[in-house]
């Protein structure tokens, strides 16, 4: 806990500091801005904040957490904040979930630990077929240009292997 200690003293004093900007400007724009900017930080700051429990507790557990972040949001904000935030975290997700399937399908321990410690069979299913889109895109990305680039040679990459080998390795 006290790696976290330094980051949360800077993110607090950055708060404080657009504070103090917002209570001691001389013009109503000028605080107009500061508070701005104020509400702008505090909406990153959770954002980034659910996309990291995210990542911790997993995607399934973390369908309370988005509920309520996205009633917050429509709340705050409006449903237009809401679809984007929706969008943002599905690319998010599908980004981290994808790379960790890529690097699965090449055998890294890390990776086949992350997929042991917060998936079954089942929900890996379901989220293997959630981002299946993304899994194409991040193949070409990573995979297709730079062999089309640099002239190097492409490794094959089959979805329906690596979800045959997931099922093998996931024993729940």
């Amino acid at each position: 806990m006290k790696e976290y200690l330094p980051i949360a003293l800077i993110i607090f004093a950055i708060f404080i500091f657009i504070f103090l900007g917002a209570l001691y400007s001389p013009t109503f724009s000028q605080q107009k801005s500061f508070l701005e900017l104020f509400m702008l930080l505090g909406g990153l700051l959770f954002v980034f904040s659910m996309l990291a429990v995210a990542v911790i507790l997993g995607f399934s557990s973390f369908a309370l957490f988005l509920t309520i972040f996205l009633v917050a949001v429509m709340l705050l904000f409006g449903i237009e904040a809401v679809l984007l935030m929706g969008v943002t975290i599905y690319a998010f997700w599908g980004l981290i979930f994808t790379m960790q399937l890529l690097l699965f399908d090449h055998d890294i321990k890390t990776s086949k630990e992350w997929f042991q410690s917060r998936y079954t069979k089942k929900s890996f299913e379901i989220e293997f077929y959630a981002f299946y889109p993304l899994l194409g895109a991040m193949y070409i990305l990573i995979e297709y240009l730079p062999a089309l680039i640099y002239k190097d040679s492409m490794l094959s990459f089959s979805p329906k292997r690596v979800q045959e080998k997931m099922n093998d390795f996931l024993i729940k």
